[in-house]
């Protein structure tokens, strides 16, 4: 299985939605598509929708990782949601939880953000 990887600008927030398999065969395509998106658009913010993400190893956690620290860097912040069963145990045993917000979907999310108008 392949990956897609669809995003949108709304606002200041970059929305990040990942149909597929994030592993260590299409990280490199998800690391430069998500640093290229946040350094054109201007991006303070990601949020990353998983809701169809199907499978992620720990090639996938240091394209999160990455993106999370370059964020932080610039005060911006990331936020997970939409995560599937799988994917979830995955950052519960990476503890990426612990620096990254989860929510149940996009809207949370952006509302979180206080970027819903």
């Amino acid at each position: 299985m392949s990956l897609q990887v669809e995003l949108e600008h709304y606002r200041d927030v970059l929305i990040v939605r990942l149909h597929g398999e994030l592993d260590h065969h299409t990280a490199d395509v998800v690391r430069f598509k998500m640093e290229e998106a946040i350094l054109r658009g201007g991006s303070a913010h990601v949020i990353l929708s998983l809701k169809d993400l199907a499978f992620m190893d720990s090639s996938g956690l240091g394209v999160i990782l990455g993106r999370y620290k370059q964020l932080k860097a610039k005060d911006g912040k990331m936020i997970v949601c939409d995560v599937n069963p799988g994917v979830y145990r995955l950052f519960e045993l990476s503890g990426l939880f612990k620096i990254l917000p989860i929510f149940e979907n996009e809207r949370s999310a952006l509302t979180s953000l206080e970027v819903v108008s």
